[in-house]
């Protein structure tokens, strides 16, 4: 359990008391007088001194784990944990809807492949007459020698089954491969959630100890100038502490900084769902105990999105290429017809096919080979590429899980100790103000590390649930 420093507070009530008692010594009257006076005033410290550092404890403690500069009540800002930002980045983010379109055009393309080729009607009309009947001698047998004339004439393509079977295998697996790209989707969108989370939940520890830093430094200050005024310090003390109350100011100022940063990129992934202000509530991860690199890799290469979306996509080229060269056998047009002519009704059938003898689909057959060749090396390529990140993250996750039990372990302890030492000397008066502020500085160092360190736990676990496609 972390425990807060002895403050500075202790440090200047004691220094107080112990200038108390020096002034009731030198203007005693009487020895009997001086003790009294120096017993009840000491009472009197110490309460204040134990109630001030008990509150003081209490403060640190709750900021320490609270990671938060702010609470969400005193601030009057939404709180938000990281299953409710994932939750509205699904439902906002428009990566989603994108995805989703791609589904709908896909199936657009699925009933365009399932669908039959529409018939070809065609019709004629007008006036004919019948001309040079008196050469032939029939004028008078005649009764008209004038009528509208019309024909239609009706076309059906007929496609061969193996080439329509395999443009609707080809449409059927585009609508497969979308289903798997809206998975692959939401894992991306899910990782850059919960780094952006955690990246904002650092941001706010941060500050939380830049505030709690520049309280002590403050205190310090308080201190040395108490000591110039009385004359027990040089006035230069009283400057070093002022450059080390503004560098606490700055630093304050850029953890503020650093949070607004964050939190616009965690509102972005939900689309401005959160808007302005807000903040997030929630711890970092931890190590899971039986995570091993083997199984991590087995489930990576079965269950990863991107690679089932690949897997289809090849199979789909195989039915490109299938459609295309079943292609080059001609598309079949049946043909019926009617024909209304003066002296002439006639009803007739034929065939309407198309003769390849220039042309066979070479250039469509070699362009989805080349299209399949390049799918087989893209997913190849990220096979290899999931693969290294799965070593690299597990790896970076083991590393950082070890630094973190060392700090959980000692260093944290050992640094709040060399800080208790350190104002303990100052106000002993065996050390000077610099050797304060150095211990002060490497105990924030040190708990920086321990917040950055759990962070990037956090953000190399995240990211391995990316590269393997699932929940760790």
């Amino acid at each position: 359990m972390y425990e807060p420093p002895e403050t500075f507070s202790t440090i200047m009530s004691r220094d107080n008391l112990r200038q108390d008692d020096q002034a009731e010594r030198e203007g005693s009257l009487s020895i009997t007088r001086v003790s009294n006076i120096t017993v009840e005033r000491t009472g009197k410290m110490m309460m204040r001194l134990f109630f001030t550092l008990v509150c003081l404890t209490i403060m640190l403690q709750f900021n320490i784990v609270s990671g938060l500069a702010k609470t969400s009540e005193d601030s009057g800002v939404q709180a938000y944990s990281l299953e409710a930002i994932v939750e509205l980045a699904l439902a906002k983010n428009p990566l989603v809807s994108s995805a989703e379109g791609q589904i709908e055009q896909q199936r657009g393309q699925q009933t365009v492949a399932g669908a039959y080729p529409n018939p070809t009607i065609s019709g004629y009309t007008g006036h004919g007459e019948l001309r040079d009947t008196g050469r032939a001698g029939i004028a008078a047998l005649l009764g008209r020698e004038s009528l509208t004339e019309y024909n239609m004439t009706v076309g059906q393509p007929v496609e061969w089954p193996a080439m329509r079977a395999a443009r609707q295998r080809v449409g059927d697996i585009g609508l497969a491969v979308a289903n798997v790209g809206m998975l692959e989707t939401r894992l991306n969108l899910t990782s850059h959630v919960k780094v952006a989370f955690f990246g904002l939940l650092l941001a706010q520890q941060d500050a939380a100890l830049a505030r709690q830093n520049l309280d002590i430094v403050e205190g310090v200050a308080r201190i040395v100038k108490a000591r110039v005024k009385s004359g027990e310090a040089p006035q230069f003390e009283s400057i070093k502490a002022e450059v080390e109350v503004l560098k606490a100011r700055q630093q304050v100022a850029r953890a503020d900084n650093a949070i607004r940063i964050n939190r616009v990129a965690v509102d972005t992934l939900t689309a401005g769902a959160l808007g302005p202000s807000f903040v997030v509530q929630g711890d970092f991860w931890v190590m899971p105990k039986e995570l091993q690199i083997d199984g991590l890799m087995a489930r990576m290469m079965d269950q990863h999105p991107n690679i089932q979306r690949l897997l289809k996509s090849v199979e789909q080229s195989d039915w490109k290429i299938e459609f295309e060269r079943q292609s080059r056998l001609p598309t079949v047009t049946v043909n019926g017809s009617y024909w209304r002519e003066i002296g002439r009704e006639a009803i007739q059938g034929g065939l309407s096919v198309p003769m390849p003898l220039w042309y066979r689909r070479q250039g469509e057959i070699a362009s989805s080979l080349g299209a399949k060749r390049r799918e087989e090396a893209e997913l190849l390529r990220t096979r290899n590429e999931l693969a290294r990140a799965v070593h690299q993250h597990y790896q970076n996750a083991r590393t950082t899980a070890e630094l973190i039990e060392v700090f959980d372990k000692g260093l944290l302890k050992q640094a709040q100790e060399a800080l208790r030492l350190a104002q303990f000397s100052f106000q002993q008066g065996a050390s000077s103000l610099l050797e304060v502020f150095d211990a002060q500085r490497v105990q924030r160092q040190i708990q920086l590390d321990y917040a950055q360190a759990r962070h990037d736990l956090s953000v190399s676990l995240a990211r391995l649930e990316q590269a393997v496609g699932g929940t760790l």
